[in-house]
């Protein structure tokens, strides 16, 4: 005998939001609950085996393919689905969070592919959460529109036929939504809520419209967190009657870990996959938070030196686009982040050259298309991807077969020719106090310094701060990285943002509050896991 369905989730601590009851619907929540009831306890036993596996990597300081798995990639024949129309030209992809400014702009940019993000551009206030839901389901429908209310300029839909096909990124595994709790009280999944409501509303509605739901998945650290996503979607499909293999998926290879496990991610997505994605700031990001202890030959240098180009990155930048095209998927490229100033030229002119090196690199290297966090890059990235690929939608027939990478060649950190400095160090305070600060106010996607940063620039700021004081860097200035000379770089920081603003400007903020997180995690011998975990308890909404 089945089980009975689950009650809703409950609502807890959360001001009710204008048309919060076209999303939260109780067929919506009673999904929700029953995705909640199915999976939570699986997502909790791999959220285990992430610690277990950084208490191996602590106790090795090194990684390898797996064993257990080394027949999937020995065997060649083998494919993921072939990717639905919507899904085959994927060239340049626009990023960015769901508010209705920017569903708009995304959508009308030119670019082949929106990734609408609940995850590392947007703050999860309940806010974000239920009214970038409202967002999508109204762009759908073609009821949605914005007037700016300081400008009064007026956004609307340009013909379904030029809008950008969505791709939606769910929060990850280890974020939970404190403002739904089942009846113990326990809260859902992040990823579950993003997930089944977006699923639960837009699925029949995009297959009426040509197209399909589609993911990003996000801090995938293992085929084992692939596979879960896998019978998430099976039953999601099951569940509202849509046939399998509906649901495409592209998983972002963002995490140390499961750039050893590639080919068997596409494996257990197989039937729902469409391709994996070269992270920069994230992958970073895990190679600090894995190997901290490493010593020496793990210290990463000033994040803006390490390049795509750094022989370690390259080193899976090449392996993703080789995998992929040997198992028929879409290799996507890593971000273009530069914000284009209305006030500086000059400041364009150079950052436009290097966003077109960047993607000129891609392209020629295989990638079948790119990241960019602004509009006015779709032309750049366009016209580099043009360049390769003509008429053809992707170049999966480059296998790449001249690459050859060793298990070694993925953690050589050591390989690059770049030490930390002091400027590198008051980079990292100055991103990782503004960020946060943004954050604290809801917004997860922020210009700083003509850069578009979200949650993982802030994680890779506060980790190599906290890399750089326990492995006793000195930097470029004979000066060693200590927790004293971290709080004296803040401290200055503090200072010259309160002269930037103005007192009362200031004080409206949320500085020293994020002045505080950002040493806390920085400085903590405790090093945590997340930024966005201790993060998510101050924030409000």
């Amino acid at each position: 005998m089945s089980a009975p369905a689950p009650h809703p989730p409950a609502i807890v601590d959360a001001e009710p939001l204008p048309r919060q009851e076209e999303v939260l619907t109780e067929a919506a929540l009673t999904f929700v609950a029953e995705l909640h009831r199915r999976f939570t306890p699986r997502r909790d036993e791999l959220l285990a085996r992430r610690a277990e596996r950084r208490a191996e990597i602590a106790r090795t300081s090194t990684l390898d393919f797996l064993p257990e798995t080394s027949a999937v990639r020995a065997d060649d024949s083998w494919r993921v689905a072939p990717a639905p129309e919507a899904l085959n030209d994927r060239r340049v992809e626009i990023t960015g969070p769901t508010d209705r400014k920017m569903t708009i702009n995304a959508l009308n940019s030119g670019a082949k592919v929106w990734l609408a993000d609940f995850e590392d551009a947007s703050a999860p206030t309940w806010e974000n959460v239920v009214l970038g839901q409202l967002n999508l389901i109204n762009a759908y429908t073609r009821t949605i529109d914005f007037t700016d209310p300081v400008s009064g300029k007026s956004y609307a839909l340009r013909p379904d036929g030029e809008l950008a096909t969505v791709v939606t990124r769910p929060r990850g595994w280890h974020l939970n939504e404190r403002h739904l709790t089942d009846a113990d009280g326990t809260q859902v999944p992040g990823a579950l809520v993003d997930f089944g409501l977006y699923f639960f509303h837009n699925a029949q509605r995009l297959l009426d419209l040509g197209k399909g739901p589609y993911f990003y998945l996000p801090k995938t650290e293992s085929h084992l967190e692939a596979r879960l996503w896998n019978d998430v979607f099976v039953f999601a499909q099951d569940y509202v009657g849509i046939p399998q293999g509906t649901v495409r998926a592209t998983v972002l290879i963002e995490t140390i870990t499961a750039a050893y496990e590639m080919e068997e991610i596409l494996y257990e997505l197989r039937d729902h996959a469409s391709g994996l994605n070269a992270g920069r700031w994230d992958y970073l990001f895990s190679i600090v938070k894995n190997f901290r202890d490493g010593g020496e030959k793990f210290v990463l240098p000033d994040r803006n030196a390490v390049t795509m180009t750094a022989p370690f990155m390259r080193a899976y930048t090449e392996l993703l686009v080789r995998t992929c095209h040997k198992r028929g998927a879409h290799a996507i490229g890593g971000m273009a982040a530069f914000i284009p100033s209305r006030r500086d030229p000059e400041v364009n002119k150079v950052a436009f050259e290097k966003v077109r090196a960047d993607k000129d690199r891609e392209a020629n290297d295989g990638f079948d298309g790119s990241w960019v966090a602004h509009p006015d890059l779709v032309p750049i990235a366009l016209e580099s991807f043009d360049r390769v690929l003509g008429d053809r939608p992707h170049q999966k027939d480059r296998l790449r077969e001249d690459v050859d990478v060793s298990a070694a060649d993925l953690i050589a950190i050591d390989s690059l020719e770049a030490a930390p400095t002091y400027a590198g160090l008051v980079n990292a305070v100055q991103v990782g106090i503004r960020y946060i600060e943004a954050w604290l106010r809801g917004l997860g996607a922020v210009a700083i310094f003509n850069l578009m940063e979200d949650a993982a620039t802030a994680e890779i700021s506060r980790s190599q701060i906290w890399q750089w004081i326990n492995a006793g860097v000195v930097l470029d200035n004979g000066e060693p990285v200590t927790a004293k000379l971290a709080r004296r770089v803040a401290a200055e920081e503090l200072s010259n943002i309160r002269g930037e603003l103005g007192e009362e400007t200031f004080a409206a903020g949320h500085w020293q509050q994020a002045h505080d997180l950002l040493l806390t995690v920085a400085l903590d011998e405790d090093y945590a896991d997340f930024l966005t975990l201790p993060a998510y308890e101050q924030l409000k909404g």
